[in-house]
């Protein structure tokens, strides 16, 4: 049978509260850190939503950009260019 001397008890019970101390302070740690990236993680979500509505948008006008009427439109009101008339249009075939 082992009999533990006073100074080894003493030891044991130090090192024993120094690991529940570590411990502790590393669950703590590790939830801080996991709430941190979680708000992070939803910031993230957050700006792909908005860049996902944005490239819809993108899409939307783009269509609209390439129809016939607006092409049309932009090049008589902006470059003030007009259709011949029909006496003027020569078709050329091969």
């Amino acid at each position: 049978m082992r009999i533990f001397t006073p100074k080894l008890v003493t030891i044991a019970i130090a090192a024993l509260w120094t690991a529940v101390l570590l411990t502790a302070a590393g669950a703590i740690y590790s939830k801080h850190r996991a709430r941190e990236l979680f708000v992070t993680l939803e910031r993230l979500n957050r700006q792909r939503d908005t860049l996902e509505i944005e490239w819809g948008q993108l899409q939307l006008e783009q269509s609209a950009w390439s129809t016939h009427a607006f092409v049309e439109r932009v090049a008589s009101t902006k470059l003030h260019m007009q259709s011949p008339p029909p006496a003027e249009i020569e078709l050329i075939s091969p």
